[in-house]
């Protein structure tokens, strides 16, 4: 056998051991940390507005609200009933294809009269599924009170609903449903990008460095000093002379611009599923650790204790016994972690102890106890 094709079966055999115990992996390096300003920032005027509104989900197969109880969509029929020139006020309604929903949407910015947006139903009386149902003209009101778009149209729905006389079966959310373009808008949001004389960028995740590292980057674009940082998420930009009637043109200049993104040092712990993320910039001074477990096993091993065979005297009791064993690992031994360790070494450190994801979050709380971590730990 070629010693080529001992390195590919050696290959194999390392990825297969990896896939098979869990390791705490690093992710990044330097050239990942390059990032697009348009993928960190958000430009100031340029984001969604939320909408939205109340309505009525009619042709239902019999899964709607029980009009009995909910009150709500009584009312709400007969209103619409009424609008239509139907009088069902002294009328006995008893009907199960109606459900009342609330339907939410986002109004993407420079969203202009007459295009489309998706809408999500969602219902909130009694209903068990919206299979099958449609949606009845619904204005969607922003937070200023004020009808930005009308939703209408047939529901598709993720999961269903299926019921007999002794089980019942549920995938999925039935009583959530999306409509593909099923709102026009009506009202625009008045917001004149082009005629602005200076332009605000807010950073996603705020940070003085970054902040700092985008005012340089856009000043050697566009020449002199348009960028300022004015603090950890905010830089504002003045339109040079040359894009004065198109901002448009400077933030398209802008957006494509690399920045090398910063970051604190910080590890964050997902206890409840062992996810541990630990920060590039993560250190530790030194320090010794060791691991080891102790376990306690007790077992009760009831025993009846009875007198002898005709005896007259004796009652039959049970006894308890019980059985102790103390376990407590040995091989485990006490690792040192240098000072000024980078997050590479930290982890190779780690996975030698042999410790799993658990274990893991311990020592790691355990160092930031001792003043050992020079990072922040922020549990989720």
């Amino acid at each position: 056998m070629s010693r080529l094709h001992h390195l590919s079966v050696l290959a194999r055999t390392t990825a297969l051991v990896c896939g098979l115990f869990t390791c705490l992996v690093v992710f990044g390096g330097e050239a990942a940390a390059q990032s697009r300003i348009k993928d960190i920032t958000n430009f100031e005027g340029i984001r969604d507005n939320l909408l939205v509104g109340y309505g009525l989900v009619v042709g239902l197969n019999g899964t709607g609200d029980d009009i009995g109880d909910a009150v709500f969509t009584r009312e709400s029929l007969i209103g619409v009933l009424q609008r239509l020139g139907v009088n069902a006020r002294d009328d006995d309604l008893d009907t199960d294809n109606v459900a009342a929903v609330m339907v939410t949407a986002n109004l993407p910015p420079f969203s202009r009269q007459g295009s489309r947006i998706d809408l999500t139903v969602s219902a909130i009386g009694t209903s068990n599924s919206l299979q099958g149902g449609t949606l009845l003209v619904t204005p969607l009101m922003g937070a200023d009170g004020e009808v930005y778009a009308v939703g209408q149209g047939p529901i598709a729905i993720n999961g269903f609903s299926a019921a007999g006389n002794a089980e019942t079966i549920t995938r999925g959310v039935p009583t959530v449903g999306r409509i593909s373009n099923g709102a026009i808008v009506e009202r625009e949001i008045d917001f004149d990008l082009k005629e602005l004389q200076s332009i605000k960028i807010a950073l996603k995740n705020p940070d003085l460095t970054t902040a700092q590292r985008i005012a340089d980057a856009i000043n050697q674009q566009l020449g002199g000093n348009s960028a300022t940082s004015t603090d950890p998420s905010t830089v504002q930009v003045n339109v040079p002379d040359r894009y004065r009637g198109n901002t448009v043109a400077m933030l398209t200049d802008i957006e494509l611009l690399p920045v090398r993104v910063d970051s604190p040092a910080k590890v964050v712990i997902d206890e409840k599923s062992g996810v541990i993320v630990i920060g590039n910039e993560v250190r530790i001074s030194t320090v010794a650790i060791a691991q080891g477990n102790l376990t306690v096993k007790i077992t009760e091993t009831p025993q009846v204790s009875q007198p002898n065979a005709f005896s007259n005297t004796g009652n039959t009791e049970v006894v308890d016994r019980t059985q102790i064993e103390v376990t407590e690992d040995e091989d485990r031994r006490l690792a040192v972690l240098p000072s000024g360790v980078t997050l590479q070494e930290v982890v190779n450190g780690l996975n030698a102890l042999g410790v799993g994801p658990r274990d893991m979050i311990a020592i790691l709380q355990s160092i930031k106890a001792a003043g050992a971590l020079q990072a922040d730990i922020e549990l989720l």
